[in-house]
């Protein structure tokens, strides 16, 4: 009987220290986890602050984060960051998983709601951001806290499917971040260093608004995929109140003082008289937003119809329709990144050629593609099209800013985002409608000689401007007007009379000045 006992004594104490010895390997488990954990944390934490402090120089670099233009390049890389969420989870929601044979007529009537917005709104926005040009902070802020509103009201959509309330927050939350570009770009002379062009600032906000874009969108894509797209709003929701609240914070000089100029009575008038500069610029990058928005669409619905050469036999190709999609979308987005830090290091390159040598360059490479056309063609000219509507909208917007005076540079930008934003749509009408026809060669060579056209006749105007401004013996009172593709450094405001054009006026005369022509920024 004792001897039972002593055994089951024994068996039980080995149980007890077993158990003891279990759960001290299990607090020091726990505690590695938690030093781990704890260091892992510290890791991150060390690895985001030096991530931080290197953006915060790139971003401050050149005297930018004297003049508030390091700011106003860290608030547009959370604003593209936000408008890239709000995408992606609009994407997911909306416009993914139609067949192939319903989307043609889904896209082409997405493609006119989105037109109709801007062909409304844009004869007015410009005209009262001019209004409001003292309190320029605001209107940005009211900008992002309005879509900060609309991805509220859009995430409490979607559970039920309110599909009319997605479609109205989306096309708010396009017309709020088209009216922030306006307002960012005319208040980019007030923050330009002594150091840097207008072209090399537009091209370090692009630069940096793109990379925003792009790491937000893996990011809101896995958001999405695991916690739905409803939060993916509501964290774009937060994004945008922080980013309202950094917008006030920017320097006060970025307002400007509201003064009564002369000719503030024309100002619609005005707006008709930008000058041949900004009007070459504009239609150069009308005929590229064209071509790019044609491109888009006419690839995208080739590929997936399987109406190109490399996917006629998939069983001896890499190329799928997914992979295929993926690498344009990929090419489209190199092109862009390309053509920003381009822009950055032609800063002693006058914008106009620039702009015309953008729209050359695609006038040459649409011709080869649609004579080589193939897999690796079809990616270049992604690319090169990309790469040359991101370079020639940055000489556009520093085009702009230089020619355009401070009482009508919100209208004309205004206006110019608008007429773009139609030409896209246009251009992706076109493409959906070339696209029927499955023949890449015959839509590819009919817009490469809309473009080449287009190309033709700016070249041709340009050498006529030349040519009577050459003729006009320079007088006294009237000095000699200056080439239009001289750049003048950092303001770009050095002579040119009153009237702030190459020459006096539009057509290049000495004639007598006009004061419902724009005036040239105060501040050169």
């Amino acid at each position: 009987m004792d001897a039972g006992w002593d055994r089951t004594r024994g068996i039980a104490r080995r149980v007890g220290r077993g158990i003891a010895d279990a759960g001290r390997a299990t607090a020091r488990a726990g505690r590695a986890t938690a030093g781990g954990t704890a260091r892992a944390g510290r890791a991150t934490a060390r690895g985001a602050r030096s991530v931080g402090r290197a953006t915060r120089r790139l971003t401050y670099a050149g005297g930018a984060g004297r003049t508030g233009l390091g700011r106003l390049i860290e608030l547009s890389a959370g604003n593209s960051a936000g408008d890239a969420l709000v995408t992606v989870a609009l994407a997911s929601t909306v416009f993914f998983g139609v067949p192939v044979g319903e989307a043609r007529g889904a896209v082409a009537l997405y493609l006119v709601i989105t037109m109709l917005p801007f062909a409304l709104l844009a004869p007015f926005v410009g005209p009262i951001l001019d209004r409001l040009r003292s309190g320029r902070r605001y209107v940005m802020a009211g900008t992002l806290f309005g879509r900060g509103l609309l991805c509220f009201a859009m995430a409490a959509a979607v559970g039920p499917g309110d599909l009319p309330t997605l479609f109205i927050g989306a096309l708010g939350v396009l017309v709020l971040s088209k009216a922030y570009n306006v307002s960012r770009a005319a208040i980019m002379p007030n923050v330009l260093p002594a150091d840097i062009t207008l072209v090399s600032a537009n091209a370090r906000v692009a630069l940096f608004t793109l990379v925003a874009a792009g790491a937000a969108v893996p990011l809101a894509a896995g958001l999405t995929a695991w916690l739905g797209s409803a939060v993916a709003l509501r964290v774009a929701m937060v994004a945008f109140l922080l980013l309202g609240v950094a917008a006030v914070r920017l320097p006060r000089h970025v307002d400007s003082p509201d003064l009564e100029e002369e000719g503030t009575k024309h100002r619609w008038r005005t707006l008709l008289k930008v000058g041949p500069a900004v009007a070459e610029a504009v239609w150069a990058n009308l005929a590229i937003r064209v071509f790019s928005g044609f491109l888009l669409f006419f690839l995208l619905f080739l590929v997936q119809d399987q109406a190109v050469p490399w996917l006629g036999q998939r069983a001896e190709s890499f190329f799928d329709v997914p992979r295929t999609i993926a690498l344009l979308a990929g090419a489209a987005g190199l092109g862009g990144l390309a053509g920003a830090a381009v822009a950055n290091w032609t800063r002693n390159h006058a914008p106009q050629l620039i702009v015309l040598a953008t729209l050359a360059v695609t006038v040459v490479t649409t011709v080869v593609t649609a004579v080589l056309f193939g897999v690796w063609a079809a990616l270049a000219v992604s690319l090169i099209t990309a790469f040359a509507q991101e370079l020639g909208k940055l000489a556009l917007d520093a085009i702009v800013q230089r020619e355009i005076g401070e009482e009508v540079r919100s209208s004309t930008f205004g206006v110019v985002e608008a007429v773009l934003q139609l030409a896209w749509v246009f251009g992706g009408l076109v493409g959906l409608v070339f696209s029927l026809a499955r023949d890449p060669f015959a839509g590819l060579v009919s817009l490469a000689v809309v473009l080449a056209a287009a190309l033709g006749w700016l070249v041709f105007a340009r050498a006529r401007r030349t040519r009577l401004a050459a003729a006009d013996a320079p007088t006294a009172e009237y000095p000699s007007p200056a080439a239009p593709e001289q750049d003048h450094g950092p303001s770009g405001h050095q002579g040119h009379g009153p009237s702030g054009h190459q020459g006096h006026g539009l057509s290049g005369r000495g004639d007598a000045l006009d004061s419902t022509k724009p005036l040239t920024n105060p501040h050169g």
